[in-house]
């Protein structure tokens, strides 16, 4: 389907106010995170293929920032097309469980209920993907090293559940 690109600064905007939407979701988890990474992750049992503790944050500016961008594209033609609509309820439910999953993985240190959480977002994702292909195949993209990193995180919490 043909997509208006057209930059124009009301557009830049919600570009940038969806960008924020998505990194603030990542700000809640690090309120979590900050305390609990020298304290209690350090102290768990991590499989073989856990990335260094510096590699998540920029992993994640750089997801959230995509997957702020593909909103805001999908946004403007919500009320032009139904996947629009549909994607952009897909995109808040899947950030929404990403919010949510470092509070209770961190915070509470329940990674039995963060796996549930996470393979939820991860239904979501796929979901958001799904309706974000039918609007702009582009968008869709971008959010696939989302859905990709979301699988891998989903590996390590189960992993990290099991040895510990």
């Amino acid at each position: 389907m043909a997509y208006n690109l057209n930059m124009n600064p009301r557009f830049i905007l919600q570009i940038i106010i969806f960008v924020a939407i998505a990194n603030a979701a990542g700000l809640i988890g690090t309120f979590f995170t900050f305390d609990a990474i020298p304290t209690w992750y350090a102290s768990l049992t991590k499989p073989s293929f856990s990335p260094p503790n510096w590699v998540f944050g920029p992993v994640w500016t750089i997801l959230y920032t995509l997957m702020g961008v593909a909103a805001a594209y999908v946004w403007r033609e919500r009320t032009r097309l139904t996947h629009a609509a549909r994607g952009m309820r897909w995109w808040w439910i899947q950030l929404a469980l990403n919010a949510l999953w470092s509070p209770v993985f961190f915070g509470l240190q329940r990674m039995d209920i963060a796996l549930g959480i996470i393979i939820l977002m991860w239904l979501a994702i796929a979901a958001t993907i799904i309706e974000f292909k039918r609007v702009n195949v582009w968008c869709a993209l971008a959010l696939a090293p989302y859905l990709a990193w979301v699988s891998f995180a989903t590996l390590l919490n189960f992993s990290l559940w099991r040895l510990n």
